[in-house]
């Protein structure tokens, strides 16, 4: 719990955690476990309301609206984009510059091409306005089969689009690591779903998720951090003891 208030409650939620039931009989989910928490407060009348949801493997800051009011008070906020939202991701490669604006549009591929992953955003001019800006924190090198250099970025989602850090990361031929769906190949999303977590699949992607957490969350005067999680940190050889706000020379 990174802080709670009546009004909310702020999580740092694990990679591989749902945030939120989506069929029957899904396993257990960030949402279960925060109404488990407020029962009490439920049984009175609260009604728990996810602001932002983050994707199953990416982990990080997730603020939650603990009854009506507040849901629609952070909702509306939400419509005006006065949330300051940034993300910490792993990418291959070396980007050119340390700090560049991806403007590109996203849109569904499967409204427009056959697909065999619905859910995949492409960049396409008909898409929906989308823009993200990107910092090099980190520039890293590790010998793996398929590439040694990688980077540490300050994801900065100028607008909120699904997948949209993923998409620009990958569009600018700089995919994060981990990614199953815009890394090496969507094949590599179908096959996890038909055999789950492989050797060949940790040779190709490196990380059994996609290297991505939501660092940071603002709004009006408040500000919500969460470090670098330990299994990223170790991929980028950053020590544990420097993954605090208060140490980490101002990366996090």
């Amino acid at each position: 719990m990174l802080d709670e208030t009546e009004d909310y409650l702020v999580v740092d939620k694990p990679p591989h955690l749902m945030v939120h039931p989506s069929v029957p009989g899904n396993p257990p989910t960030l949402l279960d476990g925060l109404e488990a928490l407020c029962a009490y407060e439920l049984a009175c009348g609260a009604r728990l309301s996810l602001v932002n949801r983050l994707d199953r493997e990416t982990s990080g800051i997730v603020l939650v609206a603990k009854h009506r009011a507040a849901a629609r008070m952070f909702g509306k906020a939400m419509e005006r984009r006065e949330f300051r939202k940034s993300y910490l991701a792993v990418a291959w490669g070396w980007p050119e510059a340390d700090e560049f604006l991806v403007d590109a549009p996203l849109r569904r591929k499967g409204e427009i091409e056959d697909s065999s992953v619905w859910v995949k955003q492409i960049v396409h001019p008909g898409g929906k306005e989308s823009a993200t800006r990107f910092e090099v924190l980190r520039r890293f090198e590790r010998e793996t089969t398929n590439g040694s250099r990688f980077s540490l970025l300050r994801c900065h989602p100028l607008t909120g689009r699904m997948h949209q850090i993923r998409v620009h990361a990958a569009h600018v031929g700089h995919p994060l690591v981990g990614d199953k769906l815009y890394g090496p190949g969507e094949r590599c999303y179908l096959d996890f779903i038909e055999t789950g977590w492989t050797p060949p699949l940790q040779c190709l992607l490196l990380l059994d998720r996609q290297a991505l957490h939501a660092a940071a969350l603002g709004w009006e005067r408040h500000e919500w951090h969460s470090p670098l999680p330990a299994d990223l940190a170790a991929f980028c050889g950053i020590e544990a003891e420097n993954l605090s706000g208060a140490n980490s020379g101002g990366l996090f």
